[in-house]
């Protein structure tokens, strides 16, 4: 992935979230908690996320467990199929948590050694950012619902963070046209 197109999409999910926020306001309160346990959005969260995970096992190269390939891919497919029937609550937050991590590396990756580009690093930042989030909410996706629960709380919270997506969306958008 080029260092254009990271920067190019991390805007557009920054100028993505931070419109809903800023769109729906309070009225989104409904559908910003329904999606964390409805089956649908598990089924494609952790489903991509899954089959994502998986596709990267298959390729394990020979210094990473490469000879064990195919008993790895039996024990985490039936893992990632089995969740679907016994770990059901909140399993499109953890879905979405393993989604930001996986897609963290080729966002990472296309920055890297990229030092003729210092404004990469504000699009860096953010998938750092990213990253410790999405560790937080994979290991108690609760939390999730109690920030957005804090979030919607004020409707003064939920425009400043929605403007400051917005704007820093908008900003790395326009960045990814510097490269």
């Amino acid at each position: 992935m080029s260092l254009f197109l990271a920067t190019f999409l991390t805007g557009l999910v920054l100028l993505a979230l931070g419109s809903w926020f800023l769109w729906k306001g309070p009225s989104g309160q409904s559908a910003s908690f329904a999606w964390m346990r409805s089956t649908p959005a598990a089924v494609v969260l952790f489903g991509a996320a899954a089959i994502w995970f998986l596709w990267h096992v298959a390729h394990l190269g020979q210094a990473d467990f490469g000879d064990y390939k195919q008993l790895l891919l039996l024990l985490f497919g039936v893992t990632a199929l089995g969740s679907f029937f016994f770990v059901k609550d909140f399993l499109a937050v953890r879905g979405l948590a393993v989604l930001i991590l996986l897609s963290a590396r080729p966002l990472l990756n296309a920055a890297y050694m990229q030092f003729d580009h210092p404004q990469r690093l504000l699009m860096v930042a953010v998938v750092y950012l990213a990253i410790i989030a999405a560790l937080i909410i994979g290991a108690s996706p609760f939390r999730l619902r109690n920030f957005f629960t804090w979030l919607y709380a004020k409707a003064t919270r939920l425009k400043t963070l929605g403007g400051i997506l917005t704007a820093y969306g908008a900003v790395l958008f326009i960045l990814s046209f510097t490269y």
